[in-house]
C-alpha cells in the first residue's frame, strides 16, 4: 500500500472469520493442549502452539491473550461471538455430555475447553472442527455473498 491510499474502513469481520483465521493458525503454529498455549515456548515468543480458545483469542486481538478479560471492549465482543459460534457447532454436532452421578446433566453446553482438551483429540479435528464452524455461521447467517 502506498503512502497516498488509505485503508478500508467499515469492514466487518464476523465470527466465520475470526474461526477461519484461527483454524489456519492452528496449521501454521501448531495445536495445543491444557492451556491456551504450549509453556515450553519462551514467554516473549508470539506464535506459540494453542488450543482452540487460544487461537480464536490470537485470531480476534492479533496477538496472544492470556485472559479474555484482557481484551478491550470490542474485540472483547468479537471473541466472543467466534466463541458463541464454536460452541454452537460444538452442540450441534460434537456434543460432550458431563453427567453427575445421579444422572443429571451438569453442562448445557459443550465447553469448547473440555472438549479441546479431550485426550483422544487430535489436531485435525480441532481445525475441522473451527472450518465447520465458521461454515455453519457463514450458513445460518449470510445470503447470496452478504449478510442476513
Amino acid at each position: 500500500m502506498k503512502a497516498t491510499q488509505h485503508p478500508a474502513t467499515g469492514v466487518q469481520v464476523t465470527p466465520a472469520d475470526l474461526l477461519r483465521m484461527a483454524a489456519l493458525y492452528l496449521r501454521r503454529h501448531g495445536w495445543h493442549q491444557g492451556t491456551y498455549y504450549n509453556a515450553l515456548f519462551p514467554a516473549g515468543f508470539l506464535t506459540p502452539p494453542a488450543c482452540a480458545a487460544g487461537a480464536i483469542g490470537i485470531a480476534s486481538a492479533g496477538h496472544k491473550v492470556e485472559h479474555f478479560s484482557q481484551l478491550d471492549p470490542d474485540t472483547l465482543a468479537d471473541y466472543l461471538a467466534a466463541m458463541a459460534a464454536f460452541v454452537d457447532y460444538l452442540d450441534n454436532f460434537a456434543p460432550v455430555f458431563h453427567i453427575d452421578e445421579d444422572g443429571y446433566l451438569l453442562d448445557e453446553h459443550t465447553s469448547p475447553y473440555s472438549w479441546n482438551d479431550d485426550p483422544t483429540r487430535t489436531a485435525e479435528q480441532v481445525i475441522t472442527a473451527l472450518e465447520s464452524a465458521a461454515d455453519e455461521w457463514d450458513r445460518l447467517h449470510t445470503q447470496e455473498g452478504g449478510n442476513r
